[in-house]
Order: structure tokens, then sequence, then C-alpha cells
């Protein structure tokens, strides 16, 4: 489901440590149990899922306005969803590919290729809000359930075995077979009964969350007619959520009595569609494209499209045709953090730091939950070398995002910048630490400890940690060993 041209080689890594499927069959599915995967359990094996992912997947998109724009917008919808609790991550795998995937621990994954096929924002939030219901009503979790004597490992191994092999690749193929985990085929795909409990709970979260309901069954709809079209890009999410007659036939009937109602897309929706195709391909051929379709006046939104060219402009490195392109974009009188963001970022390139870091705090301000702007800024303050500021509005954001991945490697820059090396190893700690990578964070404190120009404070937080994360790799290595 997820990695659909290739397996990376950590993929058939973990597959092969799966035991042989005889030992351990998965169990029927059906009502949630105290035999069920625990929360706590499940957000553990998402969790790593998910630093594999961040560390190892190339198509891992890790692009800071895209991800807050996946994260606004199912934040929105997971409000209304059966556990609105639960707290769900958004992230984005530039892929071609129609698909959308859930993984355990509420992690969702979603493809470029459905943010570009998607007609409207509701068709989008009716993707999500299928996932985010498959997450809610523990489907991932039951699949996954083996037994109550397999360790956290195996249970990861499988995880990440379930998203290879839903590609449907040959590499997945090879290595479910080599691993003797035929049994995990048989459940690949979402039960008919899931897919029709994410349908049901799906279309009532896009009507409560304000999306136009008829969203699903109209991004369901053509997503059949491609295939038949022979559109291999839009078969990824079909198999593994099989797409019925029944069930386009429970989605219509459901918009039965539903008044007539025209939900406009958000600027954001348009934004970051535009942002995507300016990403594509070279520099040149992205600037040329994307003028082309403000010349034509082929767009939904004429501030996307300015934002679009501004951006090709920006990766040509074309400054002032990027500060004209984006200028003329925000004069069209429809606020967004994303417009202001490029608008900071293309002042800041050419030089005019002063101009481009009051813009971002303009902007965070007016947007203080916005990560795109909290990245974006302590990427310029770091790039204009003012490190000190750079730290302290680094560490203000960890004191309430103390896992937030990017802010810590953020934090280690700005001390490399002040020469500080025992608090950019122990920064750099932190990082590995989040990246699942327990034995790199223990080597990072070491060199921490041997820099020689930290504290009495500082050295005791570097020794606190590494007994904290000691005992943790002891009980990794005995995981590994059961």
């Amino acid at each position: 489901m997820l990695l659909t041209r290739r397996l990376p080689a950590f993929l058939l890594a973990a597959l092969l440590a799966v035991p042989p499927a005889g030992a351990q069959n998965l169990p029927e599915l059906g009502e949630v149990s105290s035999d069920d995967l625990s929360v706590l359990t499940e957000k553990r094996i998402g969790q790593q899922i998910m630093q594999e992912i961040r560390l190892r997947e190339a198509s891992y998109l890790d692009d800071y306005d895209v991800e807050a724009y996946l994260n606004q917008l199912g934040g929105r919808l997971a409000g209304f969803s059966q556990d609105p609790g639960f707290g769900f991550e958004f992230f984005a795998i530039n892929d071609p590919s129609i698909n959308a995937f859930a993984m355990p621990g509420g992690y969702i994954g979603v493809h470029t290729g459905l943010l570009l096929a998607a007609q409207s924002e509701s068709e989008l939030a009716g993707v999500l809000a299928h996932e985010l219901s498959h997450v809610t009503q523990r489907h991932i979790a039951r699949q996954l359930f083996q037994s109550k004597r397999i360790g956290i490992a195996s249970m990861v191994a499988m995880g990440l075995g379930l998203l290879a092999a839903r590609s449907n690749s040959q590499a997945a193929s090879a290595a479910i077979a080599t691993a003797q985990a035929g049994a995990i085929s048989a459940q690949l795909a979402y039960s008919r009964d899931f897919e029709r409990e994410s349908d049901r709970l799906g279309f009532e979260m896009l009507g409560k969350a304000g999306f136009d309901e008829r969203g699903m069954a109209l991004f369901f709809e053509r997503l059949r007619q491609s295939v038949r079209l022979y559109e291999n890009n839009a078969t990824a999410y079909l198999r593994t959520h099989p797409l019925t007659t029944e069930r386009l036939s429970d989605m219509q009937n459901r918009e039965q009595g539903l008044g007539y109602r025209q939900v406009p897309d958000s600027l954001e929706f348009h934004l970051v569609r535009a942002r995507l195709r300016a990403m594509q391909g070279r520099p040149a051929d992205a600037v040329k494209e994307m003028a082309a379709q403000l010349a034509e006046r082929k767009f939904a939104a004429e501030a996307a499209a300015r934002y679009g060219l501004a951006y090709a402009y920006f990766r040509a490195r074309d400054w002032p045709a990027a500060q004209r392109e984006i200028d003329a974009a925000r004069g069209l009188g429809q606020p967004a953090a994303m417009l202001e963001r490029l608008a900071a970022d293309v002042r800041v390139a050419q030089g005019k730091a002063d101009e481009g870091l009051r813009l971002y705090r303009e902007a965070i301000a007016r947007y203080p939950l916005n990560k795109a702007l909290v990245h974006g800024y302590a990427d310029a303050l770091l790039e204009s070398r003012r490190f000190r500021e750079a730290l302290r509005f680094v560490d203000q954001q960890l004191a309430s995002s103390a896992t937030d991945i990017r802010l810590h490697r953020q934090r280690g820059a700005a001390y490399a910048g002040l020469g500080r090396q025992a608090m950019q190893h122990r920064a750099l700690a932190e990082v590995f630490a989040l990246q699942g990578q327990t034995a790199g964070a223990i080597e990072q404190l070491e060199i921490a400890r041997r820099a020689g120009d930290a504290d009495f404070y500082e050295m005791s937080s570097i020794d606190a940690r590494m007994r904290e994360l000691k005992l943790q790799r002891l009980e990794e290595l005995k995981e590994k060993r059961n």
C-alpha cells in the first residue's frame, strides 16, 4: 500500500525477521475485544514504523507546507471523529499514484498523486475521513494482532510487511514468500465490513466538519471509472480498499435527502497543489509550465497560480521574479500562511534578512499554530547567522513540542553556529533518539561528554539523559532477543 514502486532493503530485512506463518496465525477479524492490541502498544508500533519511513524511505516528502496543510485538514476532520483525542499525524509520500494509507497509532500517509487528483477539497477530505475511521475503529490493530507472546519488534516487522505488501510489488511478494508469511496475504485488503463502516463514519465526519458529503462518492466513482480506462495510477488505493457496486450505492443512498450546498475549497488546498506541481522536474521546466498556466488562465485560484510560479522561480534562484510573483499573489487580498512564508523566504534568500524575518514574525503572530512558519522562521534565523536568537526561539517551541525532530535538529545547528560542541551533540542525541536510533543517541552523548565545553548543569543533563537511553537500549536488546 505504501512504497508502490519498490521495497527498500530495510523492509526486506524486517519481513525476513517475521517468524513462519504457521506459528502465528492471524485471528478472525471481528469486534474489538480485550485480546486486541492496546492503544499504547499500537502507538508504539506505529511510532517505530514511522521512524523507519522518515529515516530510510526516499519518497517521504519532508516539506513543511505540505505537511502543515495535511495536518490542518486532518485535524479538522479528526475533531469530529469517533476518537478526537487519539492523536493523529499526517504526512506526505512523493508518489504519483492515487493512494492514502492508515498505519497503527494514527499515522496517515497521503500520496502526492492523491492531492493532485482530487478535484475539490471535499473529495480529498472524504478519503482522509475514511482513513481516520480505519484508525478509530481499530481496523489496523485487529489486522496486526497475532498473540500476546509476540514482541513489539515482530509486530513492527509485520506492520512494515503489511504496508509494503499492499503495494502489490514483486519485491514484496518475494519477501513475503521468503519469510513464509503467507497467512498475512489473506488480510492485506480491508474487509468489506471494515470498508462499509469507514464509509459510514467518514461520511458523517465530512458533514460535521463542514465539507460536502458528496465528495466521497464522487471521488470513488471517478476512481473506479479511471480503473476501467486502464489508468494504472488509480489502482493502488483500490487494491487495499475494495470498491464494490454495493459500497457506491450505499454512499449514494446516504446522499438522498441532503440539501444542496456548495462548499468552497480553501485557498490552502489550491496553494498546496500549486506547490506540488512547481516542485516537479527541473526548475526551468517548472517555471515554463507554471507561467503557461498563468498566462492561459488555467487555474481555480489566481493567488495559487502566482504562488506556484513564484515557487518555481524560487527553485530556479531567480529571486526578483519570485518576489514579483509572490507579492502579486499577496496583493490579491486572500491571506494565507503559505503566501507569507514564501514571501519571507524570498527576501531572506536575497539578503534582505531583516525584512524577511519581520514577515515571519508577523505571520507567526497571525498563524501561531502553523508548524511550517515555526520551522521556516528557525531556518531563516540560522541562515541569517542569528544563532542566539534561533536558539531562544527553538527552545521556546520545544517547551510545547518536545518530540519535534526538526526543532531538535535546528537546535543542534544553532549550537554548532555558536561553537558549543557539547550542546550541539546533546541536541543531535535527541534527533537520533526520535529516529529510533538509541545506540546512535548514546554515541552522540558520549561525544558531548568529551567535548569539554559544557558547564556543570549541562553536563548533569547529558549524564541524566545517558542513563535513560542506556536503560532504553537494554530493553530494546531484550526485546530483540525475545
